[in-house]
């Protein structure tokens, strides 16, 4: 089912948003929003790697030994599948005919039809009624992962000898998730702020709670987007400008919760599992999970989709993923504040930067009301020098 939904969510996603930016998103406004997205997602991969590599949340849960039987890709075929993956010169169908699509198709059109103006607006219209019904569908799905999942859950606790063991390592495993966020979201993010802008972070996440409340409740970032750009607007001062072009693209290709979370679980899978994974494979994850949560859809527990792409890059079990799920539900939350946020700080630290290249407005309210109050002066002096010519006959 998740393998199913991969192309169509991160296509659909993707190209949505690329055909939604103005000319701007070429300009310099564009390349450093972009740039710096990308950026905080690979520190926020950096960080969970660190942890769950420091913590090691998986190590001795007990559980059958998958690798019977099993190819385990060493470190150098992990980064040449990469490679192939993103040319898309791997022959296998599925998840790694995205690499190809993805590459060739979906940037450069999307891109393109941003451009075209009113000529373009039907297919944009298309590629965001698709989006609309993708995102449905994986809605749907999550909906009834429950009653699937009782299930599957039932088949791996039967693989273990000792099932407390893997709860015990679920725990851990969402105290190195929550940990890592907390890091990234209320240590990196702020002190990265205040270092460009040399303003106070905390004083600005706090004219956004509101925002964040509403991402703990909805675990949506496109949901939260109408609130988050209201905060920004009315409580922290950002220029209009700056928010309708920093926050749709950041709820589009930001996700460094999901990216964050998606390392953590590739390698607990791995650790659950006894794989020694070697530095190439580590790399291989941070790649493919920062561009995995590129494509990730701004809904609850999309990062379940995707993770399917990180696993399948260090040949590690898809199938494992039913481990994390019973608490996927509550991490997602959590992830969907650290995103938020960091769209929010990237408009205050945008704007900071480009703000120089802004003209500033002209007051034409006030141009008009002075042309009024001379036109008016004008007009009464005329007619007070006509009422004196005709009393002066």
């Amino acid at each position: 089912m998740l393998k199913m939904l991969i192309l169509p969510l991160i296509t659909s996603s993707l190209m949505s948003g690329l055909a939604t930016m103005d000319s701007r998103a070429c300009g310099k406004m564009g390349v450093i929003t972009i740039t710096y997205y990308l950026w905080t997602t690979f520190m926020a991969v950096t960080i969970g790697i660190i942890l769950v590599v420091s913590i090691h949340p998986g190590a001795a849960a007990q559980k059958e030994d998958y690798s019977v039987g099993k190819v385990v890709l060493s470190s150098a075929d992990a980064l040449l599948d990469l490679i192939r993956y993103v040319a898309g010169f791997r022959g296998e169908p599925g998840a790694y005919r995205l690499g190809w699509f993805s590459t060739s198709q979906i940037f450069p059109q999307g891109l393109l039809l941003g451009k075209m103006g009113e000529r373009g607006a039907p297919l944009v219209n298309v590629c965001q009624c698709l989006n609309e019904a993708v995102m449905k569908i994986v809605s749907m799905a999550v909906w009834y992962f429950p009653f699937g999942i009782v299930f599957l859950i039932a088949g791996k606790i039967l693989e273990m000898e000792d099932p407390s063991v893997i709860g015990q390592k679920l725990g851990l495993y969402a105290i190195t998730v929550v940990s890592g966020l907390v890091i990234h979201g209320l240590v990196l993010l702020p002190l990265l702020f205040m270092l460009i802008t040399k303003k106070n972070p905390f004083a600005f996440i706090k004219g956004i709670l509101q925002a964040l409340l509403i991402a703990l409740a909805t675990s949506s970032s496109s949901a939260t987007l109408p609130i988050t750009l209201k905060c920004l607007l009315e409580n922290n001062g950002i220029d209009r400008r700056v928010a309708r072009f920093v926050l749709p693209v950041g709820a589009t290709i930001n996700m460094d919760g999901t990216a964050l979370y998606e390392a953590v679980a590739a390698i607990f899978i791995a650790q659950v599992n006894e794989y020694d994974l070697d530095l190439g494979q580590i790399i291989t994850i941070s790649i493919t999970a920062t561009a995995a949560s590129i494509g990730a859809a701004g809904i609850p527990q999309s990062g379940l989709v995707t993770m399917v792409i990180v696993l399948t890059s260090v040949g590690l079990p898809t199938a494992d993923i039913t481990l994390i799920v019973a608490v996927d539900w509550a991490l997602d939350r959590f992830r969907t504040m650290t995103n938020v946020l960091g769209d929010a700080l990237a408009a205050g630290i945008i704007q900071h930067i480009c703000e120089k290249d802004f003209a500033p407005k002209p007051p034409k309210v006030r141009t008009a009301c002075l042309g009024e109050q001379g036109n008016t002066g004008h007009i009464r002096a005329r007619d007070r020098y006509k009422e004196s010519a005709r009393l002066g006959k």
